[in-house]
């Protein structure tokens, strides 16, 4: 059982991972578990998650997985199947710690596809639901092309002081290993489909009409492919990121979801 006081790190696999609790204890209420994108971090969530537990009357719990913000670094160069190891290994083990009886996971890009390798590949019972921030289940050339052009910002723009702010001392590590994995030629045939139909909780899926990393073939497929109900929100005027560039909708729309579960 961890402290009441919530120390800002925990242990999994020998990692120290940074953390955040917002709202009521897990014991009581279902806890939305936060899982970022693949440059993200706790810091990065910025206040949504608190505005989400506050809305809701649930808890939140916030991590970086490793390599990533205050968290220790991860083994590079990561594997093609680095977001099954989070969704099957890291994810579970999380869960296991503080005690979570009952969760809605909310994961944002990487953190929309761990979230769905974990509910098709596990059928984990403590899971109520899924909100899925632009998630990807198969690479696509239009996100290549720009996971591309984000390492030309990166080399010779200011994106890495901007990253540095939410990642310091293992920026570099954080984006070249992400970059370096998804820009990979074995990369090319990564694709989640198959874990869609193993998926038995209701999915909430926002996906921002000017996302840059996915288009809408990535929700049709994830509608096609889920057996329970998939309720689809889709943006305009919003890119990858629904809760930074259309902050009051996407709230409200996840308010209104989990209200319903």
């Amino acid at each position: 059982m961890l402290p009441e006081s919530l120390v800002p790190y925990f242990r999994i696999k020998d990692k120290e991972l940074e953390f955040e609790w917002h709202g009521r204890r897990s014991e009581e209420v279902p806890t939305l578990v936060f899982l970022h994108e693949g440059l993200g971090s706790v810091a990065m969530w910025r206040d949504f998650p608190e505005q989400l537990a506050t809305a809701t009357d649930c808890g939140a719990l916030v991590y970086s997985r490793a390599g990533y913000g205050d968290s220790d670094a991860a083994e590079l160069p990561r594997p093609v199947k680095f977001m099954h190891v989070e969704a099957l290994e890291f994810l579970p083990a999380v869960l296991d710690a503080f005690e979570i009886r009952e969760a809605i996971v909310v994961g944002h890009s990487d953190g929309g596809s761990v979230a769905l390798i974990h509910a098709g590949a596990t059928r984990d019972r403590r899971l109520r639901g899924l909100i899925l921030e632009a998630p990807h289940v198969f690479v696509e050339q239009p996100g290549i092309d720009s996971i591309s052009a984000i390492a030309t910002s990166y080399r010779s723009g200011n994106l890495r002081d901007r990253l540095a702010k939410y990642h310091n001392r293992n920026v570099d590590e954080t984006f070249w290993g992400w970059n370096d994995i998804w820009l990979a030629r074995e990369f090319r045939s990564w694709n989640i489909e198959e874990y869609l139909a193993g998926i038995e909780v209701p999915v909430l899926l926002i996906q921002g009409v000017n996302d840059e990393y996915g288009t809408l073939a990535q929700v049709r497929s994830i509608e096609k492919g889920c057996r329970t109900p998939v309720r689809s929100v889709l943006l305009k005027h919003c890119g990858h990121s629904p809760h930074v560039d259309q902050p009051v909708r996407t709230l409200a729309a996840m308010t209104s979801f989990i209200k319903t579960l």
